[in-house]
């Protein structure tokens, strides 16, 4: 902890050193510029094109000189060019490992208590926003307007949103979905019309793993615009056996079959309040009297006891010699016989 303050320390002040002299040297550089061209009425583009054409001729002028024998103006061209740009160099180098000091600190504790794909998000996001904010402040230094940047920038950005927005609306989903979290990697869920493992989340899509080892990508659109069930979620699943038997069986020998066979199972039952297991009569059906069996298990459990429970019931049945009906058609052929005249 003590380094991290100490590289915050020297970062900060490092940067505001290079400001400082970064700004005395404009002053003397870009100052006459404003007063003379009237640079605050000027555009970024005229501003950069008339000092990139000073510069030059300065720096013909030098070459000139130094080809006649005289090495007097290289030193001061150094001062007036070289010192701007190194500490620009600085203050750029500067906010890389500030920025990425900041965004490591800001980004722990998403990636700790939140999710890995979140923090990852709001750690690039840091890095950038301090690199945009030093670049801009070196421009601003230079006397180019940063508000002229920030409209052409607008228009640009509106022009790109128009031109992308169905990506840009996949990356709003990814922001909403890692925000708020419906789902997480290593979930179970049906949305998007599959049912799947989740694998990754990312800004503009989710990957998909299938029961059957395929792996599928669906855009984040698709995911956020429409029902998300999250199968996994919880710790604890019902299982649900519907099974319809004869109207020949006797409801309470029925119900003790069925009992006797969800407490075959009782190893994987979850007890408490709202668990355990039901037996219940559910309607009359055309050809049969429908049941439901009931019974809490763990998530992970839940194919395998969902296939033992079925098992369980079937085998008990039999052993009751309780029918399990199923529906029957009776076709009855009629044969006309023509009447003779």
């Amino acid at each position: 902890m003590k380094y991290s303050v100490a590289i915050f320390v020297a970062s900060i002040t490092i940067g505001f050193t290079g400001i400082t002299v970064m700004a005395q040297e404009t002053d003397s550089v870009v100052s006459p510029a404003v007063v003379e061209e009237n640079v605050d009425e000027a555009t970024p583009e005229e501003t950069i094109n008339t000092a990139a054409e000073r510069g030059t001729d300065e720096i013909v002028e030098t070459a000139n000189a130094v080809r006649e024998g005289d090495f007097s103006h290289i030193l001061p061209l150094l001062i007036k060019y070289g010192v701007p740009v190194i500490s620009s160099l600085l203050i750029l180098i500067v906010a890389y490992f500030f920025g990425k000091f900041l965004a490591r600190v800001g980004s722990a504790p998403v990636k700790k208590r939140v999710d890995q794909t979140l923090g990852q998000f709001v750690s690039k996001s840091i890095f950038y926003a301090v690199m945009i904010f030093a670049v801009l402040g070196i421009l601003g230094k230079f006397g180019i307007s940063v508000a002229s940047f920030a409209a052409v920038l607008a228009s640009a950005g509106f022009a790109i949103g128009l031109a992308f927005q169905g990506t840009l609306g996949n990356f709003s989903s990814g922001v909403l979905l890692l925000v708020f979290r419906p789902f997480k990697t290593g979930d179970v869920i049906n949305a998007a019309g599959i049912t799947a493992k989740v694998v990754e989340i990312d800004l503009f899509h989710t990957v998909f793993d299938t029961f059957d080892n395929r792996r599928i990508i669906v855009p984040n659109g698709s995911i956020a615009s429409g029902t998300i069930e999250n199968i996994t979620h919880h710790s604890e699943r019902r299982v649900d056996v519907a099974v319809g038997v004869s109207y020949d069986a006797g409801i309470e020998k029925t119900r003790e079959t069925l009992t006797a066979a969800a407490e075959s199972l009782k190893e994987h039952l979850v007890e408490g309040e709202g668990r355990g297991y039901q037996i219940v009569l559910g309607d009359l059906g055309d050809s049969s009297v429908n049941w439901t069996v009931r019974f809490w298990t763990q998530a992970e459990d839940f194919w395998p006891v969902k296939q033992a429970l079925t098992e369980a019931v079937k085998n008990n049945l039999d052993e009751a010699n309780i029918g399990i009906p199923f529906p029957q058609m009776d076709v009855h052929l009629f044969k006309e016989v023509a009447s003779s005249e």
